[in-house]
């Protein structure tokens, strides 16, 4: 596979920031894009140089000429767009979170491996360069044993029914949307949780607009996270041990500086700048498992993301929210 060809399902701002990281890869062509209607996919098409524009998702996916798919739809859509693309036998590209619940994550998951197409969650953070330097520095035990973790994520949006972060159809909130990258936080430095608390002020639409959480784990260690959509907050992460203590630097989620800071020793400024927008680090990923022949990434690898997205439900189950799809579902 010299060059590998990549569709992208979606016109969103998502998509788009995917497609400007695509831009700066060799080894990759952005060959087709998909939308409900033919004037989006054009003008999506017009602007990132897409030579094969599709008027539907299905024709998107059916294209001959397209080696893997990146979903970019609504968290809502992500199951079934991710399905329609693993039948149709593509590899699988899904933009974070997951699915709107560990149910649905499952199904997805089952029908790759049925089908025996790749699939990864699209968690860009985990492959920036500052990023891989910090899961090094706590593989050699520089800050000793991990033992608290303190992380935010929060902006402030106009308060708009209509928009995607406050449609609870559209699995709106600021949890799934931006808590789910201190969830993947959580996940890599510890692992799944054993017990969790926390409280959400769930807003006139029906989803959580701001939350704050603790996730506990069986040797002790401590997770606490907060997220919001309505509210702004520093974006930083500290990770705590036994020896020392890294900060992750503002926006930790999209990191290219953080300090290690080690008692009795002069505190360290490590400045890893990422090229591009940050999001072709993850094509590459996926690529270089595509090329080895490989079916999920070790570095996001599938049991994780479900177990990520059955925390988020235990969170959620705490606050009572549920998603209208899910009360159907029931």
């Amino acid at each position: 596979m010299d060059k590998l060809h990549w569709g992208i399902l979606g016109t969103g701002l998502i998509a788009t920031k995917f497609a400007t990281g695509l831009g700066v890869l060799p080894d990759a062509e952005l060959t087709a894009v998909g939308s409900r209607s033919q004037a989006t996919a054009d003008a999506f098409g017009d602007t990132f140089d897409v030579p094969r524009r599709h008027a539907s998702y299905q024709a998107l996916v059916e294209d001959p000429e397209v080696d893997v798919v990146y979903v970019a739809t609504p968290h809502s859509l992500h199951r079934d767009h991710s399905i329609l693309a693993i039948r149709a036998g593509k590899a699988v590209l899904c933009e974070k979170p997951f699915t709107i619940n560990a149910a649905e994550a499952k199904q997805v998951i089952a029908v790759a491996r049925q089908e025996r197409r790749f699939l990864m969650e699209a968690m860009w953070t985990r492959f920036l360069p500052a990023m891989q330097r910090v899961r090094q520095i706590l593989a050699d035990g520089v800050i000793g044993e991990v033992r608290m973790v303190t992380a935010d994520f929060g902006f402030r949006a106009p308060l708009d029914p209509q928009h995607r972060l406050f449609d609870p159809y559209l699995g709106g909130g600021a949890l799934l949307d931006v808590g789910v990258y201190m969830v993947s936080l959580a996940s890599m430095v510890f692992g799944p949780p054993s017990r969790m608390t926390g409280l959400a002020h769930v807003g006139e639409t029906g989803v959580d607009e701001q939350s704050a959480a603790i996730l506990g784990y069986d040797g002790g260690q401590l997770f606490l996270l907060h997220t919001a959509v309505r509210t702004e907050t520093p974006q930083e992460a500290i990770l705590m041990g036994t020896q020392g203590w890294l900060r992750i630097h503002s926006p930790w989620w999209c990191p290219d500086t953080f300090t290690l800071s080690i008692p009795g020793q002069e505190e360290e400024m490590v400045q890893l700048p990422y090229e591009g927008n940050g999001y072709n680090y993850e094509a590459t990923e996926v690529m270089n498992c595509l090329r080895a022949g490989e079916l999920e990434s070790t570095v996001v690898p599938l049991n994780e993301s479900l177990e990520i997205m059955r925390t988020m439900d235990q969170i959620r189950a705490q606050w009572g929210l549920r998603y209208p799809m899910e009360k159907t579902a029931a």
